[in-house]
């Protein structure tokens, strides 16, 4: 079948040799020629000027070309038929539903459904048709009408007539359209047989109108079990409060399974709120209905009466929770675990989560401490802290991590403790962080300076941001040692912490780590020494003697220094980083040339247009965007003839951003 798009240019020609202009046209005779062509393309034209000039007299050709094998001309009728729309349009494609081809029918059907809503007085009459399947047709098709006239006609089909399935689709029909006028007549509906029922119940409970709570009530009593469970899903997804009483009276004559639903239901309905609108003689049954509706296999309810347990608290219902808790899979149950332990979390420190944490089971006290971090109760931290020493590392872990975050100062002996009595990495990284950053602790400073030596990196940074947050002249003192030894990661740590407590008063170490052998410390000593950028002129004059350095990691440091303390003297020393042997310092001089738009680098800058390393072109052109000017502009504007795209479009970019700024200034 050919399903090639039309070919527009053509058809513009055609169409101004045939009419001479749609302005000159005053009848359809040409389209409908075009129409009767036994060519493809031609038939496709044809429709979209049909559908263009509005050529009602065109529609039974259009009516034809739906039946058409070729789908190009199917969809361009299609489209023809909904541009003139109206009545014609409409009744035309009626016959159609009664095609004996299903493509031909379901086309006409989607038709109808754009168009019928404003024609219903050509639609209404199928309703009363002989043929059952033209009636389920119409009622579909009346469900898309958003018109409110269409309700009444549904719904006296929905009440009178005999077959089931038109009765059905009557009511998925009238859900579709969501007016609250169908209520009535669906409310009535409720005595239908089952299979109209499941469309009944679905569509009162989109429309959500208050009357239909006790229709569908009233209507359990005479229903299968199935649809009675149907009913109370739908009144807890209408969410009216009205419902809960009439729930309430159904639970004790109804199984389990179905009280279930309900508990289910009156939890949606009620929410968080649960505690205060149920009324007090039906709080206490209401929780043994919970606590038996934990053990249903299904999820929904499940997780309703976990809602429901949290509002009302106790024992019991926390140990049901954290039993359903403890059987998810962390990774493939995530977000319902989560929200489990939401709940736990607002019962408290319950007695299920203190057994847990000393219980022996490692997954199980894993869960208990999860959900103790969310608790909002001092006595948590008592209640960790006892249980610390029996648990194995992978709890200690999550215990000690969650202890550092909530802990004060009580907890200092526990802390040190750790530090005296544990070997784990992780477990002495979080107590470092406790003691120094936390709270400053100076007596732990023995302690942490000597994990300076541990042997895992993760713990060494814990300990040695340990250090810096303690700080005091003591602390100084043991790092200026430090610094006097031969090993260079030593080094390193002290330039960094000096850095950190003092740059200025140790001045002289880090003017010494500058001419160090080892390039990582003489980073970190540009980066301590870049810390007195705005306290003194003599971070400058340490960082320019840097810029001759061997390594070229150093060389970019401090031109990325210069950038972030940025001043006009500076910008000789960045202009001589553009000559810079290495293309990645010339880059980031450019960068930061650009970012603070140093016009009197543009002549300089001009001259790296032609490097032949196409990223610092690039780099170059962006540098002139930045920095704007009317010089800029020229030397972008003889760039942005580049044969090169990439060059040719950073470029176009450049005076792009040069233009727009000089607009927002005006």
């Amino acid at each position: 079948m050919e399903a090639s798009a039309p070919n527009n240019g053509g058809r513009v020609d055609r169409v101004s040799k045939i009419l001479g202009g749609r302005e000159q046209m005053t009848d359809c005779k040409e389209i409908l020629s075009m129409l009767t062509s036994p060519e493809s393309d031609v038939l496709r034209e044809g429709a979209y000027l049909a559908g263009e000039a509005h050529c009602e007299d065109a529609v039974p050709l259009l009516v034809e070309m739906l039946k058409s094998s070729n789908i190009g001309v199917q969809e361009a009728a299609d489209n023809a038929l909904r541009m003139i729309g109206g009545k014609e349009a409409v009744s035309g494609v009626i016959p159609l539903l009664q095609s004996d081809e299903a493509p031909v029918r379901n086309g006409a059907m989607d038709i109808l459904r754009a168009l019928g809503g404003k024609e219903l007085q050509l639609l209404i009459p199928l309703l009363k048709d002989e043929d059952v399947d033209l009636r389920i047709f119409a009622s579909d098709i009346l469900g898309s009408a958003e018109n409110v006239m269409a309700v009444a006609p549904l719904c006296e089909a929905l009440l009178k007539d005999p077959e089931v399935n038109v009765r059905y689709q009557a009511a998925v029909s009238l859900g579709s359209l969501g007016m609250p006028e169908a209520a009535k007549c669906l409310n009535q509906a409720m005595r239908d047989e089952e299979w109209v029922q499941y469309s009944v119940i679905e569509a009162l409970a989109k429309i959500g109108h208050a009357s239909s709570v006790d229709a569908m009530v009233k209507a359990m009593s005479h229903s299968s079990e199935l649809v009675v469970s149907m009913i109370i899903d739908a009144l807890g997804e209408m969410g009216n409060v009205k419902a809960v009483t009439l729930l309430l009276n159904r639970m004790e004559s109804s199984p389990t399974a179905l009280r279930n639903k309900i508990v289910k239901s009156i939890v949606n309905i009620l929410g968080a709120k649960l505690v205060n609108l149920l009324p007090k003689a039906e709080r206490e049954n209401f929780r043994e209905y919970l606590l038996v509706a934990l053990e249903d296999e299904e999820i929904e309810v499940q997780d309703a009466a976990i809602l429901g347990l949290a509002a009302m608290g106790g024992d019991d219902a926390a140990a049901g929770i954290f039993r359903i808790a403890s059987k998810l899979d962390p990774d493939k149950d995530q977000d319902r675990l989560e929200r489990i332990l939401g709940s736990l979390s607002r019962m408290g420190l319950t007695e299920i989560l203190r057994t847990n944490l000393q219980g022996g089971d490692q997954a199980k006290a894993l869960l208990a401490v999860e959900a103790l971090s969310r608790v909002n109760d001092p006595e948590v931290e008592t209640c960790l802290v006892s249980a610390f020493w029996e648990n194995q590392v992978a709890v200690q872990r999550s215990i000690i991590f969650v202890l550092a975050r909530i802990a004060g100062p009580e907890a200092i002996d526990f802390f040190m403790d750790i530090l005296a009595r544990h070997h784990d990495g992780k477990v002495l990284r979080s107590a470092a962080n406790f003691l120094g950053q936390k709270l400053r602790h100076a007596p732990a400073a023995d302690a942490l300076f000597a994990m300076l030596d541990h042997q895992y990196d993760d713990v060494k940074e814990a300990a040695l941001d340990a250090c810096v947050a303690i700080d005091g002249p003591e602390m100084q003192h043991r790092f200026q040692q430090l610094y006097q030894g031969i090993d260079p990661l030593k080094r390193l740590m002290s330039v960094y912490a000096l850095g950190k407590m003092d740059a200025s008063g140790n001045i002289d170490i880090l003017k010494s780590a500058l001419e160090d052998e080892s390039p990582e410390i003489r980073k970190h000593a540009l980066e301590a020494v870049a810390s007195l950028c705005h306290d003194s002129e003599v971070w400058l004059e340490l960082l320019v003697t840097r810029l001759l350095d061997e390594n070229r990691d150093v060389r970019q440091t401090v031109v990325e220094i210069m950038g972030q303390c940025f001043s006009a003297a500076a910008i000789p020393h960045l202009l001589h980083a553009l000559h810079d042997d290495d293309d990645w310092v010339k880059v980031r001089a450019l960068e930061v040339l650009g970012q603070h738009k140093v016009v009197d680098a543009i002549p300089e800058v001009v001259e790296l247009l032609e490097h032949p390393n196409k990223l610092v072109t690039i780099r170059t052109i962006e540098c002139l965007g930045s920095i704007g000017g009317t010089s800029a502009f020229r030397a972008l504007l003889a760039v942005s003839g580049s044969e090169d795209y990439e060059i040719m479009e950073a470029a176009e970019a450049a005076i792009a951003k040069i233009q727009d700024d000089q607009e927002r200034e005006i």
